[in-house]
Order: structure tokens, then C-alpha cells, then sequence
């Protein structure tokens, strides 16, 4: 079979691969808190160049191009995935219980029946019980939590929640209206390097290998939470449209390919193999 049908081959899959992350950014533009998926496209060749002084056999540069094809090693393929972590547009809601990070790098934590992890969408709720918790359901963790282990539970008299930048919850009662009552400080999470983190459904994150009491950067003063707010996804649908339309046009010409090299060169070596010459 034609080297060739192998490298259109590996393209059209590299090009699904990246119809699979478009589509995901573009059925999360509405989605709270997302960060969009991206990818970088390479070949085996340019792989090759960077990691052989890393390989561990002796000349493997010399010994292995012997065996290389350099044909199939320019196939595109994915080489690396990654999320872009730059902040979405900021929307007021009205709601109290909606907040909002004003830096890249601080995110909310939250305990889920996988452990507890870390989102940026701050769109919460008080449950039946009284506590605060995300739309999934999930409690938001307060920064007493590895102490105490406890919800943040909000009184069922409560009249009016305050939040303020540094995390600081707030309320009314009715037996003292001008004098607002402490509840609890929000547990909000540094994270310096972005691309340790892992990304879990749509917008929650984890940091695989770490120790989460021991290894979260808990900030204790920050005056980046915007109360009444909520961060947006940070997708923007014209250039993923516009991606869509090139990667589908890509998908094209490698079928094309594809049939050039099945249909039209097979049949072209068929009758000249058949045709005899006195």
C-alpha cells in the first residue's frame, strides 16, 4: 500500500481529534467558568529533533534514522493538549450568592464525591440544608475547612448575605439589622502554574500527583471576589466557528487525497501492470 495513504490517513485523524475539541468549546460557550481546550499540531519528525539527545541508546540519532520513514514521520498529528486559562468577560447577575474572580490564577474549592477540586464558576446556591454549595450540588469550602470539616451553613433567618472582596461572609438577622453577623471566610486556591491543573467535565480542575491539604496555596487576603458578578467562559464563538470551517475544509482535502491514492493511482498501476508490450 502507498506510503502516501498512511499520511492522509493520520491527517484525517488528527483533524477528528480536533472536530472533538472545537465542538466541545462551542457546547460550552454558555457554560460558566470554562476554559477552552486547545491543541498544538506537529510531526513525529520535529518530535524526533527535540527529544533524540534525551533517548537513552547510544547514537541513537545516527542508528535510528536508518529505520525511519520520512514520509510517514511528517504526518500531522496532536502533540500536545492544553487549556487556555485567560478570563472570560464579567456579567452582573443581581444574585448575592454569584461571585466572581478577578485574577487568573484564583480559583474557588469544592468538595465533590471525587475529592475536593477547584473551579472558577461561581454561580452558587444554599441548599436544603442551608448550605452553600455550586449548581452541581457540590459544597463551596470555607478556609477553616481542613480545620473543622464543616459546610458553610447559612441561618435560615438570615435576611441579607454580604460577600466581600477578601471572601468575608456576612449576614442580617432580624434581631439586629444594622449590625451585620460573621459566618465564615471563603477558601479561595493560588495556583501559579495553570497547566498542572487537570481539567474534570466542564469547569472543575484537579492537580493530579499533589497533596491537596498539604500542596494548595490557600489565599488568606485577596480583594478579587466581585459579589453579584459571574465569570463567563472564556470561548470566543467566531474564532472557533472560523475553526470549524477550516478543519472541516482540512477533513475534505484529505479525503480526496485519500480517494486519489485508493481509487485513481491503484487503478492507473493496475492497467499498466496488465497492459503487454510485444
Amino acid at each position: 500500500m502507498q506510503n502516501g495513504f498512511y499520511t492522509v490517513t493520520g491527517g484525517m485523524v488528527t483533524q477528528f481529534n480536533r472536530l472533538d475539541q472545537i465542538s466541545q468549546n462551542l457546547a460550552n460557550v454558555r457554560t460558566n467558568g470554562y476554559r477552552q481546550k486547545n491543541s498544538v499540531i506537529g510531526d513525529f519528525m520535529r518530535i524526533f529533533q527535540e527529544k533524540r539527545d534525551e533517548l537513552p541508546l547510544q547514537n541513537q540519532t545516527k542508528e535510528g534514522a536508518k529505520f525511519l520513514n520520512r514520509t510517514l514521520n511528517r504526518v500531522p498529528r496532536i502533540v500536545e493538549e492544553y487549556t487556555d486559562f485567560e478570563m472570560g468577560p464579567m456579567a452582573e447577575t443581581g444574585n448575592p450568592l454569584d461571585l466572581a474572580l478577578g485574577e487568573k490564577n484564583l480559583f474557588f474549592a469544592v468538595e465533590t464525591p471525587s475529592g475536593i477540586r477547584l473551579t472558577r464558576d461561581g454561580s452558587f446556591k444554599i441548599n436544603e440544608d442551608g448550605e452553600i454549595v455550586t449548581r452541581d450540588g457540590f459544597k463551596v469550602l470555607s478556609q477553616n475547612y481542613f480545620q473543622n470539616r464543616q459546610a458553610i451553613t447559612v441561618p435560615f433567618d438570615a435576611l441579607h448575605i454580604h460577600i466581600g472582596k477578601s471572601g468575608r461572609i456576612e449576614y442580617l438577622d432580624k434581631t439586629a439589622m444594622d449590625t451585620p453577623v460573621y459566618l465564615d471566610d471563603l477558601m479561595v486556591v493560588r495556583v501559579d502554574n495553570l497547566q498542572d491543573l487537570r481539567a474534570e467535565g466542564d469547569n472543575y480542575f484537579t492537580m493530579p500527583g499533589k497533596v491537596v491539604e498539604e500542596e494548595m496555596n490557600i489565599v488568606t487576603e485577596t480583594r478579587e471576589i466581585y459579589q453579584y458578578m459571574i465569570e463567563k467562559s472564556n470561548v470566543n464563538p467566531v474564532r472557533e466557528m472560523t475553526r470549524l470551517i477550516e478543519t472541516n475544509r482540512l477533513v475534505e482535502m484529505y479525503q480526496k487525497a485519500m480517494t486519489a491514492q485508493m481509487d485513481d493511482m491503484n487503478n492507473d498501476a493496475i492497467n499498466k501492470l496488465a497492459s503487454v508490450r510485444a
